[in-house]
């Protein structure tokens, strides 16, 4: 018999906000965290806009020491780790270590010291480049880091499926909590893929909206107008823990995980497939582990990255797996106000998942201003609306044609 598994902690670093309530509180009154990238010289950049999280300091958590020996999507992972676990109240000095671990996604890892360091070995030589180049680039180097500052010996390790990253890794924490092989799991995901070298290779793909004149304006969507997807980073952390054992620490729960599935296109490395299929039976088989009927579900966090083919698909597949009842949930894109941080997506929507839950607020699709004709549901465009919500569902999809989506349901003792 699987076991049950709760949320019993929230972190959150984006550009709208880092701080959870102040993060909810806008991202429900519709505002923007999409401005002129402001840590980045795009003079001579075809995009010069984005979700940079440029008004923080990691100085505030950790020694400026610590923080110059990792990259910073791994600086962005263990804020977001601290938040969550000291929301949680978790003691680790409690539990056996070997039962407490880390799985976090992740796409692109440490980008920024890679273009650094190769910089350095052209203009000074090969004896110049950093000794820490591999342990600060390497994707599974913000679990390692978060698992080493708490003492976690347990399920230890990274996924890299693109923009499907952290969900997966959030659905393999649930496993392994939910099959014994844990008590405590740290899970979500990180990125920091705002470079030159990330902004260009996007641009220079056609994956990136164009609107350099108006960025608040430039992540729509299932609006006919959407030209593609504005690039984010941050991080979103859970702290997932076995019922029982949260419950006898007398832990604030959240909410309850309940599905979770995945699936593959086998079609085109960034495309996705047009009628939808992998991404309809990764719902389908979120339903299934969760043993819900569709009609269970009351509102999707979409994928919804505001790409011409990608939302329709999404739309697709929403139609393929709930029929009828995909007229009467909700649906909305939280990237129209966020970006798109790749493989940390699935993680800061988890975390808006939970408080959409929490609250019984649907946080808006803002930018919706004419609907594509082939994007048909509700997708909440504008202004938020109160709803009760007692299951939600998150969809996360990436390059690479891979599918993830989990289900969250509603606690109530």
């Amino acid at each position: 018999m699987k076991r049950r598994v709760v949320v019993t902690g929230l972190g959150i670093v984006t550009s709208l906000s880092h701080r959870l309530d102040e993060f909810w509180t806008k991202l429900t009154a519709g505002e923007s965290g999409i401005h002129d990238l402001k840590l980045l010289d795009t003079s001579r950049f075809k995009v010069r806009f984005g979700g940079d999280v440029y008004d923080w300091n990691p100085v505030d958590y950790f020694d400026s020491k610590e923080m110059n020996r990792v990259d910073r999507f791994t600086q962005f992972a263990m804020v977001g780790a601290v938040d969550a676990i000291s929301d949680s109240k978790i003691d680790f000095s409690n539990y056996d270590s070997f039962r407490c671990g880390v799985i976090l996604g992740s796409g692109i890892g440490g980008l920024q010291t890679i273009e650094d360091q190769v910089e350095r070995l052209l203009m000074k030589g090969p004896d110049r480049v950093s000794p820490m180049t591999i342990p600060k680039l390497m994707l599974n180097a913000a679990g390692g880091n978060i698992s080493i500052r708490y003492g976690l010996r347990g399920p230890n390790f990274t996924v890299a499926t693109a923009c499907a990253s952290a969900t997966n890794a959030i659905g393999d924490a649930m496993k392994a909590i939910q099959y014994d092989e844990a008590d405590v799991m740290v899970t979500g995901g990180t990125e920091a893929a705002i470079t030159p070298m990330g902004m260009s290779a996007f641009a220079n793909m056609r994956a990136l909206s164009t609107r350099n004149a108006d960025p608040t304006k430039a992540s729509r969507p299932f609006d006919l107008g959407r030209d593609g997807f504005v690039m984010s980073e941050g991080a979103g952390i859970v702290v997932l823990e076995e019922l029982e054992s949260a419950k006898a620490r007398g832990a604030t729960i959240y909410a309850e995980l309940v599905g979770y599935g995945c699936s593959g296109d086998a079609g085109h490395i960034t495309s996705p497939d047009e009628e939808g299929r992998g991404a309809a039976r990764a719902m389908q088989n979120a339903l299934n582990d969760g043993r819900l009927d569709p009609t269970k579900i009351d509102y999707i966090n979409a994928h919804g990255t505001s790409t011409p083919p990608g939302d329709i698909a999404e739309t697709t597949a929403i139609k393929k797996v709930y029929g009828d009842h995909a007229y009467k949930l909700a649906v909305s894109s939280t990237k129209s106000a966020l970006g798109h941080s790749l493989g940390a997506s699935g993680g800061i929507e988890m975390v808006i998942s939970i408080m959409a839950l929490k609250t019984s607020t649907i946080p808006p699709t803002i930018n919706l201003e004419d609907p594509d004709p082939k994007c048909d549901l509700d997708y909440t465009p504008n202004v938020a609306k109160q709803r009760d919500l007692t299951y939600v569902m998150s969809n996360s999809f990436g390059f690479g044609g891979h599918n993830a989506s989990v289900i969250i349901g509603k606690y109530d003792g």
